[in-house]
């Protein structure tokens, strides 16, 4: 039972790497094949306890507001690896409530928003500017922020989207792609 559980965590941490490496790559397909294929019970972290439901968006404990982005997409087009990509989306709080934004979280490390941390009065507008470092990264990409509000629903999302044409100059990856792992027993 203990190296089903070791080998399911470095399972979910291969894909964890990979994600935010490639989308499109096989062996994130694979490992996320991996991962929803295990078969039910393999581990079960509350034995025997009822299954844990899947967490829940959580409403705003405050009153709501209404947010609106002049637009939610920005495609920077075709970019060499390794550049900065930035972008600043402009919103504005059109609801009758201050606009609290609580939170905003890229979809990986490369990409990095920052977002006003003071409340928006009704009315007003202001910018949410996206960073996206390509470095390490190829192909087509849709790098997701989500932005959580005293909003209903209280995420929003904006995407910075395009691809990256890879470096001809990078060290070639391991043998078949896939990331190599060694156990020490």
């Amino acid at each position: 039972m203990k190296k089903l559980s070791i080998l399911l965590s470095m399972i979910l941490a291969v894909a964890l790497i990979v994600a935010c490496g490639d989308e499109g790559s096989a062996a994130a397909s694979d490992a996320e094949a991996a991962i929803t294929t295990a078969p039910a019970g393999t581990v079960t972290p509350n034995d025997g306890a009822e299954p844990t439901p899947p967490a829940q968006e959580a409403a705003p404990a405050g009153p709501t507001t209404t947010l609106t982005f002049d637009e939610t997409e920005f495609n920077f087009g075709k970019v060499d690896e390794g550049e900065m990509v930035a972008h600043t989306f402009k919103f504005k709080n059109t609801g009758s409530e201050p606009l609290i934004i609580s939170n905003a979280k890229g979809s990986c490390g490369c990409t990095v928003p920052k977002w006003p941390r003071e409340p928006i009065p009704p009315g007003e507008g202001s910018e949410i500017t996206v960073e996206f470092n390509s470095k390490g990264k190829k192909g087509n990409r849709n790098q997701k922020v989500t932005i959580t509000a005293n909003t209903n629903p209280p995420q929003s999302f904006v995407a910075l989207v395009g691809e990256v044409i890879p470096d001809p100059n990078a060290a070639a990856p391991a043998a078949g792609g896939q990331p190599q792992i060694q156990m020490n027993q």
